[in-house]
């Protein structure tokens, strides 16, 4: 990975962190895109601490928030002409229903429309790349999700369960359609469920809450590293070059359920993100 840059979203921490040491110290160029200055300079410490590496920069980008998605786009690209891997790491779990700055359910907000506002802004220095490849990582929650464009705050029904599983179906239909729209490219999208991790995706960032519950489980969870695994495969494995659109679980494509690969619904969302970002 030499001379390659590395975008990770969500890089302060679980597996996010976990990629951005590994990419370090396989010799690329890693940004650690993160929300909290505090956290973020924190994790960068630790990242260059257990890589070993000098070539690991802190840059900040609030997911939930289209403003700071464009302002952090437009100073990347003005840095980096060219951007080898993307991964879209970042995630949230809503316990309660929260909206955006936008005014979006926030795991839609951020673990969908965030993502896929960003992606399509970054497309360029991707396509710049000798080989661009875009990771995002999904969820085998994605089974019990459906989409509720009708409903998109999901006013009526919140539950946890619901709104995650939604974004994680989101995630794999815009992968299965980027990769379509990418086809005559030298960039290629694959999506990855990394099995259930030990994170603080559940955790409340203001308040902890739910950080004892956490500490309680991560016996039985895998390692950020583990958890990390495929997406670095993904990211970096030569034989990986020309796959695309595939949904990969320990390193093995996994077959999809009919819902997330229905095209319709694809398109239809597609459609609906560009125009909810303002992209055209």
């Amino acid at each position: 990975m030499k001379g390659k840059t590395v975008l990770i979203t969500g890089a302060n921490s679980g597996m996010g962190l976990a990629a951005a040491v590994e990419m370090a110290r396989r010799g690329a160029s890693v940004i650690m895109a993160c929300r909290s200055r505090k956290r973020g300079e924190e994790a960068l410490a630790e990242a260059v601490r257990q890589s070993g590496s000098d070539q690991i920069r802190l840059m900040l980008c609030d997911l939930s928030s289209f403003a700071s998605i464009r302002a952090f786009a437009a100073e990347f690209t003005a840095s980096y002409p060219v951007l080898d891997v993307l991964i879209n790491n970042a995630g949230v779990v809503a316990i309660r229903r929260e909206l955006t700055a936008d005014g979006y359910e926030q795991d839609l907000g951020v673990n969908h429309l965030g993502h896929f506002l960003l992606t399509n802004l970054l497309l360029g220095t991707l396509k710049a790349a000798e080989q661009g490849r875009i990771v995002v990582v999904a969820s085998g929650a994605y089974k019990i999700g459906k989409l509720h464009l009708e409903d998109h705050t999901l006013l009526r029904g919140f539950n946890p369960a619901k709104a995650y599983a939604r974004s994680k179906l989101a995630n794999i239909l815009f992968t299965r359609e980027l990769a379509a729209r990418l086809k005559d490219t030298r960039v290629t999208v694959n999506c990855v469920h990394p099995g259930a991790v030990g994170t603080s995706i559940g955790v409340n960032r203001e308040t902890g809450f739910g950080r004892s519950l956490l500490k309680l489980l991560s016996y039985f969870f895998l390692t950020p590293e583990k958890g990390a695994d495929t997406a670095i495969y993904l990211a970096t494995a030569p034989e990986l070059s020309e796959v695309s659109g595939q949904y990969y679980y320990r390193r093995e494509i996994k077959e999809l359920s009919p819902r997330a690969k229905n095209t319709e619904d694809a398109a239809r969302l597609w459609k609906w993100s560009l125009e909810q970002t303002g992209l055209k």
